[in-house]
């Protein structure tokens, strides 16, 4: 799409909390449909939608394959259930603070992103988020994919077999394409055909999950065994330096969307529906779907002699052609689900705010659709030790400096009070130094290196050296989220704090 010109549009009067579609009359470098704010007409989003909302993005194979991954790692269910409930109910919190501005505003996070970094220097955290959310969408891409070859496999046969292309089946090259295909299709339709397909995958997979546990159970010979097996870590000394990492991993698989939260609660009704919807959603799902992951974890161990962490690999197990047929279709509507929300919709966001004459929200999904195949994201789900500790650690540290900075901007130094229309024009208040907030970027360079400069491997498990890429921080990397996110908050608050003007009237 084209923006419009200045002169094609009234001006904004500052102060206002909505924009008529197409109205803008800002500066049309940062301007396009995608971008404006929500008109509060079109805020239709209920309490029940964002709890679907999670429950749909919560309940999916990598989601699985980080309580189940704890249990390959030597935690029992309950320790593995603790650290990922205690999880959630920390990224919660960041979740509530940046969502705020979305009912409130109506603006998406690259445009909430312009207050702290500025018009331009937005463009850092929004690509940041976007390369993440980029890699994800393949992960969950080629997941699915991988499920659907090795049920179809189970059910008709000879599809392992296949000829190879570029070291792997072209069958699972096929389903691999025809399920990225079926994906862009959905998010080409809109954000209000998202809502639907939440509504009613939500609870379809909660029914997948608790089949699985019961055909486990029942293999096991009933649920004892499921809670019998021993943690290989105990409570001791060996507990701790997997706990630690292991939280912070945790905390990261949701830390994408504590920054972009903004680009779904813009369609809120209100406040209190993306408090409660939230609240109600994200804890309450991730614990119960890590519950029935590490029950279904160990009893394969039970049942198999050795956990089997991949659900897919377990579900392929059974010789049940009806079996196996709906776990097909579980796959599909779990995978979609959490794909599309959290892992188009933002990039999408993100690409546009970068060139928003050039990139609207369907030509930016499609751009994450190609990059997503492009990085080749089967390496990265390839052992426990380099999803949970190398990717989901890297990726932790660098998104909870942004989260830092984003809720010391919006609640410690601006309290909640935005200028609208100046995150539309050059001549704002948020055009800084070029467009760029020299305070902001100096904030998440430092919480940045503090938090993944100390990032390690165990030899032979990841790409980072065994004493840490800065060696002197090595002790910081396991907690690399919040020590991102604290540190560039104490600096950003401070440094704003001192200059005179800050905030504008």
């Amino acid at each position: 799409m084209t923006a419009t010109t200045p002169s094609d549009r009234p001006a904004i009067p500052a102060g206002r909390v909505e924009l008529p579609p197409g109205a803008a009359g800002g500066d049309p470098r940062f301007v396009n449909d995608d971008l404006l704010p929500v008109p509060v007409a079109a805020r239709r989003w209920t309490t029940y939608n964002f709890a679907a909302l999670w429950v749909g993005m919560a309940h999916n194979i990598p989601s699985w394959l980080l309580a189940s991954g704890l249990v390959a790692l030597g935690m029992d269910w309950k320790q593995a259930v603790l650290t990922i409930a205690l999880a959630n109910v920390i990224v919660l919190l960041p979740m509530l603070l940046t969502g705020h501005a979305g009912p409130k505003y109506g603006i998406p996070f690259p445009v909430l992103a312009r207050a702290s970094f500025g018009l331009r220097g937005a463009n850092l955290p929004a690509l940041i988020r976007a390369g993440v959310a980029c890699a994800w969408f393949g992960i969950q891409t080629w997941i699915g994919g991988q499920g659907i070859f090795v049920l179809l496999d189970k059910v008709f046969g000879g599809w392992a077999e296949a000829a190879r292309v570029g070291g792997q089946p072209w069958t699972l090259w096929l389903c691999f394409v025809l399920f990225w295909m079926l994906e862009l299709a959905i998010i080409h339709r809109g954000m209000e055909t998202l809502r639907r397909f939440e509504n009613w995958a939500a609870p379809f997979v909660i029914v997948g999950a608790f089949v699985l546990l019961v055909w486990i159970a029942v293999k096991a010979g009933g649920f004892g065994p499921l809670l019998d097996q021993p943690s290989r870590l105990g409570w001791g000394p060996d507990f701790w330096p997997v706990f630690f990492p292991a939280l912070m991993g945790m905390i990261a698989f949701w830390a994408t969307l504590s920054l972009n939260i903004p680009d779904f609660t813009r369609f809120g009704a209100g406040q209190r529906a993306q408090v409660w919807g939230q609240t109600l959603g994200l804890p309450t799902t991730m614990t119960l779907f890590a519950l029935l992951s590490v029950l279904v974890t160990s009893g394969s161990q039970a049942v198999y002699g050795a956990p089997v962490w991949d659900p897919v690999a377990l579900a392929a197990r059974t010789d049940n052609v009806f079996g196996l047929l709906f776990a097909l279709v579980t796959v599909l509507v779990a995978t979609i689900s959490v794909n599309i929300a959290a892992n188009v919709v933002s990039p999408a966001y993100d690409l546009a705010n970068l060139a928003p004459k050039l990139v609207d929200f369907r030509t930016g999904a499609l751009i994450t659709g190609v990059v997503g195949v492009v990085i080749m994201p089967w390496k990265l789900t390839e052992t426990p030790e380099l999803y949970i500790f190398t990717w989901l650690g890297l990726v932790g540290g660098l998104l909870g400096t942004v989260a830092g900075i984003l809720i010391a901007d919006y609640w410690l130094v601006r309290r909640t009070v935005l200028d609208l229309a100046g995150l539309y024009r050059a001549d704002g208040p948020y055009w800084y130094r070029g467009g760029w907030n020299p305070v902001a970027v100096l904030a998440f360079a430092v919480g940045g290196v503090l938090a993944v400069g100390g990032s390690h491997s165990a030899p032979g498990t990841g790409p980072f050296p065994e004493d840490g890429l800065i060696p002197f921080l090595r002790p910081l990397a396991d907690y690399g989220w919040a020590v991102g996110l604290a540190a560039s908050l104490l600096l950003y608050t401070a440094l704003m704090r001192g200059r005179r003007g800050a905030v504008p009237s």
